[in-house]
């Protein structure tokens, strides 16, 4: 049978397809700007008819319907990362949370931690083989389709075709929903002047030919404003942005100095503009890979002079970073924080950078120091202090890698907010730190 004809005969409405999903299941759901939307809103009406359906997910953007609290006892989220969508579920006890690090998400589905009963995922159309592009996110979702016993695909005549290892078959897809809009945006927003001073600071650590991952976001939107005069940069990162276009278009980003992968900026998924989904379509310098390749610290760490930039939300005096929570209150997820910082870590000249400003301003108008004594009772340790290597705030960089606990407590107040280091001087030495 050709592929057409198998394409043909799986072609279904939203609606038909969810009616295969029933009460008990384990759902995965595609995320990040690849949420498949047409299906997500089909499962949800009929939801009523459902009970403990669970929907696995790690990062969406857009609605999220399904963490309603009408769906209460009919769908219910299990998120492996917590995005701004699914927060007041997880907060109010509807969601369900679990920690992981993001090189290990796929590998719960594939090794039946959490085995799949159905896997709703967004493709792009078939090409002349049958094989269909998982375009914009591939990391996270190239395994699940695998493993899952059903898998239901909105295929978007919208969705770029992404080359790597980010390909399934028309014959591994049990019903295809055509569909034509467009995908989510998530532009980079304005740099502001404090972000731009911690940016040109860790612009400074990056050398010529480095190879460099970067989140999402105000920082290293900055650092990558100030990478401009480096020559032969190289990206093997789990997401990147709209930036990273704008450098290779610059000849900044060429990727030809990397040690794995030359020539190739490699990646999971990625986030941004309809430009840069536009640059990425059918592109052969850019590759999507499975996120247990892409974020394995061994595989990271074959590239020389690799980056890694990361942020936090508080820093204590010993360096351990906390980046996923608010004391014990969980806010986001460790995501490939700590398989960078060790990829890094582990790379000949390689440097993980947890970046971060000196204070935070809570909603009351409050301002906090974010160098801290000690992190929050119930805190999430991220990147313990075994691993950080350095530290940088709007007032510099603190190195702290093979230094004392003396030395780290005095490199991070130095880098702190000026108010409130007499402060973490006076109770660092009644920790003996100092």
């Amino acid at each position: 049978m050709s592929w057409t004809t198998q394409y043909t005969a799986r072609v279904t409405t939203a609606e038909e397809a969810v009616a295969e999903i029933q009460s008990g299941q384990r759902v995965f759901l595609t995320g990040n700007c690849s949420v498949p939307r047409r299906l997500l809103d089909a499962l949800v009406a009929r939801a009523p008819a459902l009970t403990d359906v669970e929907i696995v997910n790690v990062l969406t953007i857009g609605p999220a319907p399904h963490a309603d609290p009408a769906m209460e006892g009919h769908l219910k989220i299990n998120t492996l990362f917590i995005s701004d969508n699914v927060r007041r579920a997880v907060h109010d006890g509807r969601a369900d949370f679990t920690p992981v690090l993001l090189s290990q998400v796929p590998l719960l589905f594939r090794n039946h931690v959490l085995p799949l009963d159905v896997a709703l995922i967004h493709v792009s159309p078939p090409d002349e083989h049958g094989f269909c592009s998982l375009g914009i996110e591939a990391g996270l979702t190239k395994t699940p389709a695998q493993v899952a016993r059903r898998v239901i695909a909105e295929v978007n005549e919208r969705m770029p075709r992404t080359l790597g290892d980010s390909f399934i078959h028309i014959s591994k897809i049990d019903r295809a929903i055509p569909v034509d809009y467009p995908l989510a945006e998530l532009p980079m927003g304005e740099v502001s002047d404090l972000s731009r001073r911690i940016g040109q600071h860790v612009a400074g650590l990056v050398e010529d030919g480095s190879t460099m991952q970067m989140g999402i976001g105000a920082i290293p939107d900055a650092v990558l404003d100030f990478l401009a005069d480096k020559r032969d940069l190289g990206v093997h990162t789990e997401l990147f942005s709209d930036g990273v276009m704008r450098l290779v278009q610059a000849g900044v980003i060429t990727c030809e100095k990397k040690t794995l992968h030359p020539g190739k900026i490699v990646s999971g998924f990625i986030l941004g503009s309809q430009a840069l989904y536009d640059f990425v379509d059918d592109n052969p310098v850019v590759e999507l890979h499975p996120t247990e390749y892409v974020n394995d610290p061994f595989v990271i760490s074959q590239n020389d002079r690799m980056v890694s930039i990361n942020s936090a939300i508080e820093v204590d005096l010993t360096g351990q970073v906390c980046a996923d929570s608010i004391g014990p209150r969980p806010y986001s997820g460790v995501g490939g924080q700590m398989d960078f910082v060790y990829g890094a870590a582990r790379s000949r000249g390689g440097k993980p950078i947890i970046a971060l400003p000196s204070t935070a301003t809570l909603r009351d108008g409050t301002r906090l120091s974010r160098i801290v004594p000690m992190l929050k009772p119930g805190a999430g340790v991220t990147t313990s202090r075994n691993h950080v290597h350095y530290v940088v705030t709007e007032f510099g960089v603190a190195y702290l890698y093979g230094k004392t606990l003396r030395q780290r407590a005095r490199a991070l107040i130095d880098i702190a907010h000026p108010d409130y280091r007499e402060d973490l001087e006076r109770v660092a030495r009644d920790l003996k730190y100092l």
